[in-house]
């Protein structure tokens, strides 16, 4: 069963299939309950499609928002009432008397929260208001985090600790650009997006730093879609908004947008 179930995913992802499958079987067969810490889309996916192979195993799923990226999962015995139970969530309230305050971006919060020691999957959505920020985070390290984090980016804030149903969530921003590309390949449109030139692209793809959709890529030569988000390691993320006609020369006209 084990080796079917690596057949479709990537060799980097066996560490999470073999965690994950242990929450399904237990349930399964244990009878236990596991409340993961949270989980980004592609861990989402995979955890989904294990609880889904297993008919007595049941998965509930929150991230604060309807639309969250990261989210936490209650993996179960399929005859537990999951819609009551506390998924251990808070959410931080950050905010400053500061001007500079409101140019901080995403990377800048989650730079100083993980700059505090704080594990990755810990954290939920990140959302940057105009008056503020709310992170969503697990609810055992949110006194820590209001106790600690007194800074971000050598601003000083203050926090507070809100129940989940406090979170102000807000949309995602992107940076758009457009430009044409000779081919839909993952490493011609990001070594446009990055600025940096096709040769020193490969690397980061090479070295297994890319994910596409939340999955290592290695593969330079992979055609991106509408819709697929990109993230390099070191350079952020990008999401292909719209692929357009063909220019003249033969060029595809491409619309992507950088997340800030």
């Amino acid at each position: 069963m084990k080796n079917e179930i690596y057949g479709h995913f990537h060799p980097d992802e066996r560490q999470f299939v073999d965690k994950a499958w242990e929450w399904v079987t237990n349930a399964g067969e244990y009878h236990e309950t596991k409340l993961t810490e949270f989980l980004d889309p592609r861990q989402g996916y995979i955890l989904q499609s294990l609880v889904n192979r297993h008919p007595d195993v049941i998965v509930r799923w929150e991230g604060g928002s309807d639309d969250a990226e990261r989210k936490r999962a209650m993996v179960a015995p399929d005859y537990r009432e999951l819609a009551d139970e506390d998924m251990e969530m808070r959410v931080l309230a950050i905010t400053s008397g500061e001007q500079k305050f409101l140019s901080l971006e995403h990377g800048d919060y989650m730079g100083a929260i993980l700059g505090l020691g704080i594990k990755r999957g810990k954290i939920g959505d990140i959302h940057v208001l105009e008056d503020g920020c709310h992170v969503v985070v697990a609810a055992d390290i949110a006194d820590y985090l209001s106790m600690n984090l007194t800074g971000v980016h050598r601003i000083n804030v203050s926090t507070e600790i809100l129940p989940l149903s406090g979170l102000r969530s807000s949309q995602v921003k992107l940076e758009t650009m457009d430009f044409t590309v000779a081919s839909l390949r993952l490493d011609g449109i990001a070594a446009d997006v990055t600025r940096l030139s096709r040769s020193k692209i490969l690397a980061p793809i090479k070295a297994g730093r890319v994910r596409v959709n939340w999955k290592v890529e290695e593969d330079p030569s992979c055609s991106l879609t509408d819709g697929d988000v990109v993230s390099i390691q070191g350079f952020g993320r990008f999401k292909v908004l719209e692929i357009g006609s063909l220019t003249k020369k033969g060029r595809y006209r491409i619309l992507v947008g950088k997340f800030v």
